[in-house]
């Protein structure tokens, strides 16, 4: 086990490398960080002392190596826009992302495993074709729209749920958490609805084919012959061996809420990362853009290895694969 989480550790390596340079080489040309840093009044020494101080007139590979080694050591540089250091930024912003991400993805499988299982089993059933329903206005809509009218209902009509941030929050050490404040807990209601409802409706549906493909399998149809329970079959044969497949994309779709959390951050104004990479696009601030796809790519590939290691846990087809492969041993 140590030897193949130290195998894909290595492999993520040259992945991080390369998301590094595609990322600095995408956001190297973009925007003049001098011109935002200095205003409109700027003298031409004012400018040239600025471009030796931020390494800009280095030539390119030069300035992605110092960047790199930099990050290796937890230093993303300056934000041309706060003037502050970008680890400072994250280490504020990041609670609050990973505290939205988490909710809506324990939200996500909580509610759409379930009803997967259930308009897997009982497919005809009236409830399952509202599911169905439910699930194509979850993958059709837009999560900006979907957000703008939670807020229209419960926030503007209702006047039960606060439409934007995230309320009062409790500091330990460096983390925040609105977990243990009841404004807290409502601010996050709407944000992690509006985040975790595509993920959700995704599950479900995957998790209904998954059913209804295994319940027509032959082994299903050999333990019904053996006398079994429906509730073993369902849940200690069909849901089990369904779950390689739906533990990839629940895997794939948590990193997903943390990447693309930036729509529902923007609607709901949610101090998090995605809401800092919007205010850092409009300005070029190159160090902060660089560093999110940066540390994105790390989430992913700690979320590879953990889906990997889980696979291990739920199917012993792939353990005795490997038991092979290392002659048995």
């Amino acid at each position: 086990m140590f030897a193949f989480i130290l195998s894909r550790i290595l492999q993520a390596v040259p992945v991080l490398l390369v998301v590094g340079f595609i990322s600095y080489a995408m956001f190297a040309f973009v925007g003049d960080p001098v011109t935002i840093m200095l205003g409109q009044d700027y003298t031409e020494a004012q400018r040239v002392a600025l471009v030796h101080q931020l390494g800009l007139d280095q030539p390119f590979f030069v300035q992605y190596a110092k960047y790199m080694w930099a990050a290796l050591h937890g230093n993303f540089g300056i934000s041309y826009r706060m003037a502050r250091p970008v680890g400072d930024l994250i280490a504020e912003r990041l609670p609050a992302t990973l505290e939205l991400s988490l909710t809506s993805a324990v939200l996500a499988v909580l509610v759409g495993v379930p009803m997967g299982v259930y308009t897997g089993i009982r497919r005809n059933a009236v409830v399952s074709r509202i599911f169905m329903i439910f699930s194509l206005l979850g993958v059709s809509l837009p999560t900006f729209l979907i957000g703008i009218l939670l807020i229209l209902l419960f926030s503007v009509v209702l006047g039960w749920l606060p439409s934007f941030g995230r309320g009062d929050v409790v500091h330990f050490a460096h983390w925040s958490t609105g977990f243990l404040t009841p404004l807290g807990l409502k601010s996050l209601i709407l944000p992690a609805i509006t985040l975790g409802l595509f993920q959700m409706t995704l599950i479900m549906r995957l998790v209904r084919a998954e059913m209804l493909e295994v319940l027509r399998s032959d082994y299903i149809k050999f333990a019904r012959a053996r006398g079994l329970s429906q509730r073993a079959i369902n849940f200690g044969h069909a849901l089990k061996n369904t779950l390689v497949p739906v533990i990839t994309i629940i895997g794939l779709q948590i990193g997903g809420l943390v990447a693309f959390s930036i729509v529902t951050e923007t609607v709901f104004q949610w101090p998090g990362m995605g809401l800092l990479l919007v205010q850092s696009i409009g300005v070029a601030d190159i160090p902060v853009m660089a560093a999110y796809l940066q540390l994105i790519a790390v989430v992913f590939v700690c979320i590879n290895l953990i889906v990997d290691l889980l696979y291990y846990a739920v199917d012993p087809r792939l353990r005795m694969d490997r038991g092979r492969a290392t002659g048995g041993h």
